[in-house]
Order: structure tokens, then C-alpha cells, then sequence
């Protein structure tokens, strides 16, 4: 086979070597290279998810999409192209030739070293006037400014975020307080200027006159638009309870409030209150860095409604091996200060817990105190309703992430509200087709995932209203995949040490298959292709 002269070429394989539906990694001059057979087609794309470098190997394959065994991000592997989130990056594809049954792939000198790429924009253009304006800076808005961008809309597009960053990756600050900014950054300063997306930080929109299409800013601004996106997120909910005021009473929100929490817990008595995803992943955080870390639940157990018991009292398990003591079916009834600071903790079940700080991560509230009067519909919870197009009741008004309440697709259009990064992005990207008049329906799978003492435990579907969980493996040690049955049907996995199977539910889900309370049942896992 001849060689160009600007790319490396590799034999990879013979052509029999793959059947269809099967995934090889190779390299080519030191670059690993994910191979895919397809109808009898061979394709090559990069390696590593662009979210976390996750293999991709270790992932699953179903049609010609493959799902990250991480954290549930789907590529195409025909083109590479990013088609469900985390992540923001799609792959690089790479060109196949077979000749005389050898496989071989071809990658460009100039690009060897490149894992990832991103997706081709236009630019933006000064006489184009349409505003698009998006309040909120989080993962929705973000990849609602990359989708009308890589669909060729050329005019203004404005992020406001009262936050002091522009758009970070939220998820990091529970598992890693003490990150530093400039590493959790989702895109550079650099990258917005290019693509000609406006960002203002530190700016916080308290009305909306939809009637005049204009937003009014703390300090009094006004800014027009003409079509906008409200994905302002969610706050901590504060603590009730008489002495919530104290100093060293804290909530986790902001970069700086991570930075605050790690630095004043070191070698400090820490009391989290709350046993939720958020609680939980301080408390491992926290357990070899505060002098003692306590948990206060409501429940018996962390998670014992989301997860169900059984894990629920494995997770507890595993941070109390790290030293983390549970106040469990308990709650607090006050906090007591000295000079102002908090000291202890009182609980109903009779306990005090000496404190130098406590941490509430006891729920959230949506942010849309600031649509009062605009019009804009709300659920009784105060999340924005929207239909399956993301819009609003109002023409022009759509909303992404989790200040949302919309149609869930895999439970038959069901209306909740989820607080998952990943559902976030797929809808600010389906929320940006609908502004470009491109009819686009959200019908995502959920994909979650948390981290507890170094491991990961993996969710995906929705799993509200479940009667019953089937476990494969063994929760006791610790490697498992737990099936949440409803009306004889799967409607959620979750997984600790037993990948893909959880990204290959969501693939099933995604492609409309039910896997029945049988098959879960069943010892045959084949269903699975592990």
C-alpha cells in the first residue's frame, strides 16, 4: 500500500478479524485508535471519551454509536461525532482502507497527538442583529451557545451568570473541593472570544418583561433579546433550624464556597447534614482531611429511596471504614454557637455533636424567583415547565437544566424534574435547534454518576416509583449491578465494578428496547453482550 508523505499509516488488523458489532483498540505510531466493524464496514475513531479520557474499549456498542463506560457519553463511530453528553468534545476519525484483506488506518502527521476535536462553528456576524440571550451559566447554556453556533447562527449570543466563573464543571467541586479554577474551566477565555460568545460573570437578572423581550440586572441594566433560554439552575437549601446563622454554617454552591469548606474543615470537627449524593461525596472527601466527619439522615440509610437499601447500607459501610460516623433517622433541631461561630449540633434523637462547621446539602430550590410576574409557567415546586422543544408557554422563551420540569421520554412523556449533568447539556443543545426553527424532541436517557471512597457508582434510567431491585453480583462486596423493576419492566441500573453494564442499559433504553422483569431475572445475561 502506498504511502502519503503527511500521514502515518498503520496495519491494524485482517478484515476477518472483527465480526460486525465488535470493537478492537489498535495504534498507529504510537496514537490508539478505536476500530469498529459495522455491516461489514470498518471505522476508526479516537480512543478516549472526551469528557475524562475513559477507554472507550471498556464502553458499549450498540448500532454504530459507542456509550463511555464512565459516565454514559455516546460517539458516533462512523464520524466521531459527539451524540450525547458528558463531555463537549466529539473524537477524531481517522481513514480505513482494506486492500487485499489487511485493514489499515491513516492519520494525519499534524494531528497525531489529538484526542479530541472540536465541533466546526461559524463565526459571528455584524450584521446579523437577532439576540440570543441565555441566563444561567451552567452546562445548558453552554452547549445551547455551541449548538446555534455549529448550526450557523451568526448572531450575538450573551451568557449571564451571577456566578464569578464562566461555565465550570459543577460536578467536581462535591468530589474534589479544593480544585483549582483554572482547572475546572469547561472552555478558555480564548475559545468564547473565537466563536464570538459573550460572557458576563458576576451579573444576575432579577426580571423578565417578555411583553418588551428585555431583562433587568441588579445593577439596573436592561439587556434585549429575542430569543432567550432560562437555565439558571438550582440553589442549596438553606438550614431552618434556630442558629442556621452562625458563622461557619455552610452550603456548597460556588468555587469559592468549595475552596471555603475544604479550608476551614482541616483538621476541624465537620457535621454534614443530609445523607444525599452531594452529603455523601463531602463526607468522603472530607474523611482523611477534617479531625472527624458526622453525617445527620433522615432516612436509615444514605439513598434509600433513590438506590434502595441494600446500597444504601453498603455506601454507609464504606465511609465508615474511612471513620465517617451516621446519625441516621435523625434530624437536627438547633445549632448552638459560641461568640457568634457554631460549636455543636443538637439532634431530636437527643444526641450533640461538637461542630466547627456544619455543611447542609439537604436539597435544592429552583432559581426562578426572578420570572414573578413575567408570565413564564411554574410547576408547584417552582420549576419552569416546558414542553418536549424545551420551549415555554411563551413564544420565544425556552429552558434548559435543572431548573426544569419537562416530558420525560422513556416514561411515557412523564413530567419530572432531574438534577443530572448530562441532561443538562442534551437540553440546552435541543433547546438551540428548536430557536433555529430546526424541530428537535428531548428523549435522553438519565445517566448519573457519583463517587465514594475512590469508587464509582453508576445510574442510569428513572427509577421513581420502583417496587423491587434484582442484583447481579454481590452487593457485600461491593461489585454489582442492581435492576429496579416497575410494572414487570427495567427502568433504571445502577452498577458499582461491573462496567458497561449500566451504559449498555442506557443504550438499550435509548433505542426504545424493554428488558422485562424475566430477563433481568433470568441467570442468561446475553440480553447485556457483556
Amino acid at each position: 500500500m502506498s504511502q502519503n508523505q503527511e500521514e502515518e499509516t498503520g496495519l491494524v488488523c485482517e478484515e476477518a478479524d472483527l465480526k460486525d458489532g465488535q470493537m478492537r483498540e489498535v495504534s498507529v505510531a504510537d496514537q490508539k485508535v478505536l476500530l469498529a466493524r459495522i455491516q461489514g464496514q470498518y471505522f476508526a475513531v479516537g480512543a478516549k471519551c472526551s469528557h475524562y479520557n475513559a477507554p472507550l474499549i471498556k464502553g458499549a456498542l450498540v448500532g454504530d454509536r459507542v456509550r463511555c463506560p464512565f459516565h454514559g457519553a455516546c460517539f458516533s463511530v462512523k464520524t466521531g461525532d459527539i451524540e450525547e453528553y458528558p463531555g463537549l468534545d466529539s473524537l477524531p476519525s481517522y481513514k480505513v482502507t482494506v486492500v487485499d484483506g489487511k485493514v489499515y488506518v491513516s492519520i494525519n502527521k499534524n494531528s497525531l497527538q489529538l484526542t479530541k476535536r472540536v465541533k466546526e462553528m461559524c463565526k459571528m456576524s455584524p450584521d446579523v442583529k437577532q439576540v440570543i440571550l441565555l441566563v444561567g451559566g451552567g452546562p445548558a447554556s453552554l452547549v445551547c451557545a455551541e449548538t446555534l453556533r455549529q448550526n450557523c447562527f451568526r448572531g450575538p449570543i450573551i451568557i449571564i451568570t451571577k456566578d464569578a466563573l464562566p461555565p465550570f464543571d459543577k460536578p467536581k467541586l462535591s468530589k474534589a473541593l479544593n480544585v483549582d479554577s483554572s482547572s475546572i474551566l469547561l472552555r478558555s477565555a480564548d475559545f468564547y472570544q473565537q466563536y464570538g460568545i459573550e460572557v458576563w460573570t458576576q451579573r444576575e437578572v432579577v426580571s423578565l418583561n417578555s411583553a418588551d423581550k428585555v431583562v433587568k440586572m441588579s445593577d439596573g441594566a436592561v439587556q434585549q433579546y429575542d430569543r432567550l433560554l432560562i437555565s439558571t439552575g438550582c440553589r442549596a437549601r438553606p438550614l431552618s433550624c434556630p442558629g442556621s446563622d452562625l458563622r461557619g454554617v455552610k452550603l456548597l454552591q460556588s468555587h469559592k464556597d468549595a475552596k471555603e469548606i475544604h479550608e476551614s474543615c482541616l483538621g476541624k470537627k465537620a457535621v454534614i447534614i443530609g445523607a444525599s449524593f452531594i452529603g455523601m461525596e463531602l463526607a468522603s472527601y472530607l474523611s482523611d482531611k477534617a479531625s472527624s466527619v458526622a453525617v445527620v439522615g433522615k432516612t436509615r440509610f444514605p439513598y434509600e429511596r433513590s438506590l434502595g437499601l441494600e446500597i444504601g447500607k453498603m455506601s454507609m459501610q464504606m465511609l465508615e471504614e474511612q471513620n465517617v460516623k451516621f446519625y441516621m433517622s435523625d434530624e437536627v433541631t438547633e445549632l448552638r454557637g459560641d461568640d457568634g461561630k457554631v460549636k455543636e449540633v443538637v439532634l431530636k434523637g437527643g444526641a450533640s455533636l461538637e461542630a466547627d462547621v456544619v455543611i447542609a446539602g439537604i436539597g435544592v430550590i429552583p432559581n426562578s424567583h426572578f420570572l414573578a410576574g413575567s408570565g413564564v409557567e411554574v410547576d408547584p415546586k417552582q420549576a419552569v415547565i416546558v414542553d418536549k422543544f424545551m420551549r415555554t408557554n411563551l413564544a420565544g422563551v425556552f429552558s434548559a437544566g435543572d431548573v426544569t420540569s419537562f416530558p420525560l421520554a422513556i416514561r411515557d412523556d412523564q413530567r419530572v424534574q432531574i438534577g443530572h449533568w448530562q441532561m443538562s447539556q442534551a437540553h440546552g443543545r435541543v433547546a438551540a435547534l428548536n430557536m433555529m426553527n430546526k424541530p428537535t424532541k428531548i428523549d435522553s436517557v438519565p445517566f448519573f454518576w457519583t463517587m465514594l471512597a475512590g469508587k464509582s457508582i453508576r445510574y442510569t434510567g428513572y427509577g421513581e416509583g420502583y417496587t423491587e431491585i434484582i442484583f447481579k453480583g454481590s452487593v457485600e462486596e461491593r461489585k454489582f449491578l442492581a435492576l429496579y423493576i416497575k410494572d414487570d419492566v427495567v427502568v433504571a441500573a445502577a452498577s458499582l465494578m461491573f462496567d458497561p453494564a449500566v451504559a449498555r442499559i442506557a443504550e438499550l433504553m435509548a433505542a426504545g428496547r424493554i428488558v422485562t422483569k424475566a430477563q433481568a431475572q433470568a441467570e442468561d445475561l446475553s440480553w447485556l453482550q457483556m
